[in-house]
């Protein structure tokens, strides 16, 4: 097979590129790992920034999204006593997050597949790629007991953490920046309504809670654990209980309470991988970057670099320009590194953390308190939240 651009990875990011590239006519195919149905059942985020929105509008795939989507003026940080509110509609200018579920998003993105002429190729093994320095790299990988090869001018790895696209830049070039935290999110996803209208992010003794939610029917919880706790140790009861006393008293008060429809625990990190770009090889979303949940950025980082690579790429193609592609790497981390510092400010704020002491909680404390009484530091809070130009 011949093609333009190889995108390895058909999650959200390496759809949306799809799609993107396929309405300005550049050929494209994908190729995937898993199958469609193992694809939708991963349960992942839910909060949406204007990127990621402005992206499927101009594809023309937010009906959906517009419909069931639940547009929020702000968020709230509780510290065992109280609720600040975040009032990022009044501190940007009426700008707002959309909370939809990024298996949804995947679904209507997979759904226009066909329709937009976006070709996935699902249930491909031993993918590898070679040849990434040179202008004519490929892709080979096995389907169905049969080896297969994509001829291309490049490849977009979209494949994850874990994928061979970023493994495919040599050690010598380049360089890894990790921080490990020293516990999990213990997630519930249950059919009940949320306890409050917007998600509530809370700093309690007993350690951290999120209150989100997927629908006005359906919510998500999380709590910190240890990294040695395992699901089983979690009934549903005590996963409540735990939430009760964490959301503080106003919240508890409209929990309702409900069987998990799906239960984990996700470790925390955040990790950046540069350059984004080595060759013919770009890298987009967790192939080259992960932040903790905390600031709600892991799918719109991964659609601003789609934004960058989809620019670069459209004008290399339809316009001979080179100038995006070689500026990508520097374009995408800038964003990058800005959404890494928020999200780790964040998870330092309302975590608390092994090594902590007694000062260390007072500063979380009197941040708190400076953010509570600071439109300055909201307004900075509400930027970065509802996520920085692209």
């Amino acid at each position: 097979m011949k093609t333009q651009v190889c995108i390895i990875g058909a999650g959200p990011a390496g759809l949306l590129l799809g799609h993107l590239l396929r309405a300005e006519g550049v050929d494209c195919v994908v190729l995937e790992r898993r199958s469609p149905d193992y694809v939708l059942s991963r349960i992942r985020a839910g909060v949406l920034e204007n990127i990621t929105v402005s992206l499927m509008e101009r594809l023309g795939l937010d009906q959906r999204l517009k419909a069931e989507g639940l547009p929020h003026d702000g968020f709230n940080l509780a510290d065992g006593e109280r609720l600040i509110r975040i009032d990022i509609a009044d501190l940007t200018g009426g700008q707002q997050v959309v909370v939809y579920g990024q298996t949804e998003l995947t679904r209507d993105l997979m759904d226009a597949r066909e329709e937009r002429g976006l070709e996935v190729i699902y249930e491909t093994e031993d993918t590898a790629l070679f040849d990434v320095e040179s202008d004519a790299p490929y892709v080979t990988y096995t389907k169905d007991g049969t080896q297969h090869r994509v001829d291309c001018r490049f490849i977009v790895g979209c494949d994850g953490f874990h994928g061979p696209s970023r493994k495919a830049i040599p050690a010598s070039v380049g360089k890894e920046y990790m921080r490990e935290y020293p516990f999990g999110w213990l997630g519930i996803l249950a059919d009940v309504p949320p306890c409050n209208h917007e998600l509530i992010y809370a700093n309690h003794e007993r350690g951290f809670a999120l209150a989100s939610m997927r629908s006005e029917t359906r919510s998500r919880y999380y709590v910190d654990v240890p990294l040695t706790d395992k699901v089983d140790d979690w009934s549903d009861e005590r996963l409540w209980d735990e939430l009760a006393i964490r959301l503080g008293p106003e919240a508890a008060a409209n929990i309702t309470r409900g069987s998990a429809l799906e239960k984990s625990i996700a470790p925390l990190r955040s990790f950046v991988f540069a350059p984004m770009r080595h060759g013919s090889l770009l890298l987009c979303g967790d192939s080259a970057h992960i932040v903790p949940p905390t600031g709600a950025k892991g799918l719109n980082l991964a659609a601003s670099d789609v934004h960058y690579a989809a620019e670069a790429l459209t004008g290399f193609f339809n316009k001979s320009d080179n100038d995006a592609i070689t500026a990508y790497s520097d374009t995408a981390l800038a964003r990058v590194w800005k959404s890494e510092r928020f999200s780790w400010s964040l998870t330092k704020l309302m975590h608390r953390f092994p090594e902590d002491g007694l000062f260390e909680r007072a500063m979380q404390q009197a941040e708190l308190d400076y953010i509570a009484s600071s439109r300055a530091a909201q307004t900075s809070i509400a930027e970065n939240y509802v996520g920085l130009p692209v």
